[in-house]
């Protein structure tokens, strides 16, 4: 990838940082960042270049996602679902196809979805469910075969960008089999149905609604050609539903401290020593905290799937969620109560860090996985809840 798209990402940080109160506090969509994003050639991000795309490696990804979180943080985590779709799909090598019996017209339908994402086409995830989080082996949401396709029925939330996306991942059990998980990429349209219910703390703009299902999709849109697959492409590549998350929490982190010191200059309060030392303290953190994103990042383009590597992935996602929520109520409390007003800007960030720890996998995940990894066990499979 040129520098096309990390340079694109900076220059929308500032445009989408102006929009961002207004939807924050409207709790809405945030469209034109979206638009921009398109013509910008971003959603192609993750499509390899011989299919329209910018080929990105993860740790380009990781770069661009978090200047766009420093512009807004709920536009770069709906971005992050997208690249997590269009990642996923375009690192499936022909090695990988092979060892898990992909067939060839699936490899073709895979590349027909990549090029419509190079396009301009974009994609949400449908995956979280009320009372089974993101653990696909809890889902209740089910699909069966039926002429020409699969019928899938069932209700997914916390499904970001739901009503506005072009397609939705989603992820169904089997009726004949219940420890079969696969993966469908639905087409929105007919047989599926937004219902609005996102009215949160943080990351307001996501539009993180409800989705429910009842829909027959063309076998091609079965992800991968074969059925169960979706709990081994999460062990492959947990980075796409662990660490690529952590980009845009360090970006949130960062916007945090910038709008901190731009607050402190004009009130006057750079002089006071305590307030320059907390803002050195929530530097030195945002650093750090970008830094093992960066090595998680260099280790999954070099040896993905490998257990030191999964390592780093775990650590990033830990380390930028509880690193965004301390830095952004540090500044909150440098900045004063002023600050805390709705509509200032430290006020929305300390709320939009504060979700960096509760989207999966969740800081207590994150920490009892590395746990049981220092411990000698095996962390994917030891332990009293299922990772996925």
């Amino acid at each position: 990838m040129t520098l096309h798209a990390l340079e694109a990402a900076r220059r929308l940080a500032p445009r989408f940082a102006a929009r961002a109160g207004d939807h924050d506090r409207d709790g809405s969509f945030p469209v034109a960042d979206f638009h921009d994003l398109r013509e910008a050639g971003l959603f192609g991000l993750m499509v390899p270049r011989e299919l329209g795309g910018l080929g990105a490696t993860f740790a380009e990804y990781a770069a661009v996602a978090t200047e766009l979180a420093r512009g807004n943080g709920a536009t770069a985590l709906v971005i992050n679902m997208h690249a997590s779709v269009t990642g996923a799909l375009g690192a499936v090598t022909e090695e990988l196809a092979a060892a898990l019996g992909v067939p060839d017209e699936a490899l073709v339908a895979r590349d027909r979805l990549l090029s419509a994402a190079a396009q301009g086409s974009w994609y949400a995830v449908a995956m979280s469910e009320r009372g089974a989080g993101a653990r696909l082996s809890q889902l209740a949401t089910v699909y069966e075969p039926v002429d020409g396709g699969y019928r899938i029925k069932g209700s997914k939330t916390f499904c970001s960008g739901a009503g506005h996306a072009d397609g939705y991942l989603v992820a169904a059990r089997g009726v004949a089999d219940q420890s079969v998980v696969s993966q469908f990429l639905v087409p929105a349209g007919d047989g599926l149905t937004v219902e609005p219910s996102w009215d949160s703390l943080g990351m307001r703009a996501t539009a993180s609604h409800d989705l429910h299902l009842d829909v027959t999709v063309p076998t091609d849109r079965l992800l991968g050609g074969v059925e169960g697959l979706a709990l081994v492409v999460a062990q492959l590549m947990p980075h796409w539903l662990v660490a690529s998350y952590a980009a845009v929490y360090v970006g949130v982190a960062r916007a945090a401290v910038d709008a901190a010191a731009e607050h402190l200059n004009a009130r006057n309060l750079a002089g006071l020593p305590a307030v320059r030392a907390r803002v050195g303290r929530a530097d030195a953190a945002v650093a750090a905290a970008q830094l093992v994103v960066e090595e998680a990042a260099r280790r999954v383009d070099e040896a993905p799937g490998d257990a030191e590597t999964n390592r780093w992935v775990w650590r990033a996602k830990l380390l930028a969620g509880t690193t965004a929520a301390d830095v952004a109520a540090s500044m909150l409390e440098a900045a004063g109560t002023s600050a805390t007003r709705r509509g200032h800007p430290l006020e929305r960030l300390y709320r939009d860090a504060r979700c960096g720890s509760l989207h999966p996998a969740t800081s207590d995940v994150c920490a009892d996985w590395l746990g049981i990894a220092a411990l000698g066990g095996d962390p994917d499979r030891d332990g009293s809840a299922p990772r996925w």
